[in-house]
Order: C-alpha cells, then sequence, then structure tokens
C-alpha cells in the first residue's frame, strides 16, 4: 500500500513532467506556457489594467508588468492610455498574439492527450473524480487558514 506522501510525490513529479514537456512544445510554437497564460487571460477577457491580471492570475503586480513589458515588446500585447484613469493602461491581446496563442495551443493539446492516453476512459474518469475530490480538500484547508488569519473584527463582519 502507497502511503499518502508517496502518491504526493508522484503528483508533483507528474506535474514537473508535463509542465516541462507542454512548455518546451508552446515554446517551440513562439510563446512559454508562463507567457500564453497572459495572452490566453486577455484572449477570454478582453482589455483590461495589469491590476485586473495580477489579481486575476494570483501574480505580484511587478511581475506581471515585466511580462507586459516582453509581450508588448514582441509585439503580442499593446497598451492604451485608460479612458477613466490617466495614470492607468489598458491592455490588450493584439492579432499577432492571437496567431501565436493558437498555435501553441494545438501541441500543448496534443501533447496532453498522448500523455493522458495511457488512460481508459474509466481511469480518466476516477483520475478527474479523485483530483476533484483532493482540490475540494485542499480548498477547504486554504480557506480555514485564511479565516483563522481574520482578527476578530475582521471576522465579525
Amino acid at each position: 500500500m502507497k502511503s499518502t506522501f508517496d502518491v504526493s510525490d508522484k503528483l508533483f513529479e507528474l506535474y514537473h513532467r508535463v509542465h516541462r514537456l507542454v512548455n518546451e512544445s508552446m515554446t517551440e510554437e513562439g510563446v512559454s506556457l508562463a507567457r500564453s497564460k497572459f495572452l490566453f487571460f486577455l484572449s477570454k477577457l478582453g482589455p483590461c489594467r495589469s491590476t485586473d491580471i495580477a489579481c486575476a492570475l494570483n501574480f505580484a503586480p511587478r511581475t506581471v508588468t515585466e511580462a507586459i513589458d516582453g509581450l508588448e515588446r514582441d509585439k503580442l500585447v499593446e497598451r492604451k492610455p485608460d479612458p477613466e484613469d490617466r495614470r492607468a493602461k489598458i491592455v490588450s491581446i493584439t492579432d499577432v498574439g492571437r496567431v501565436v496563442l493558437e498555435a501553441a495551443e494545438h501541441p500543448r493539446k496534443q501533447l496532453i492527450e498522448e500523455i493522458f492516453s495511457a488512460l481508459d476512459d474509466e481511469q480518466l474518469d476516477q483520475m478527474y473524480d479523485i483530483v476533484s475530490r483532493l482540490v475540494v480538500k485542499a480548498d477547504e484547508i486554504r480557506k480555514r487558514k485564511e479565516d483563522a488569519e481574520l482578527t476578530p473584527a475582521e471576522a465579525a463582519q
């Protein structure tokens, strides 16, 4: 019988291997996995402020600014003045960014399909259910930790 630590280590090993393979295949098409997250976000939700991106992706504002600088330099996104706040900029994906994102998505999907072809449909359903239960449990633990960090006055609100 495998211990929870054995299973956890194997899940982390899988995650890192898949992450590395996906990143390599996407980078060959012109955009890394990290950069594609920004492009995907902008393609789905449309133009927004960098602070919105940082909040949605749970990145530090400085990290987002640096990433946007690089994406803009490569003509994958553009910044325009925010009509509601002259201090802020609105970031949007360019046509070039859409083409690059689409080109990188194909090998990512192909690679994921190939990896998961090791499982039959029943195993895939079981894995989905198991991972979903673990996600729910992790969310419960995160919420419990966040609630414990609140001051009594904050908790009362």
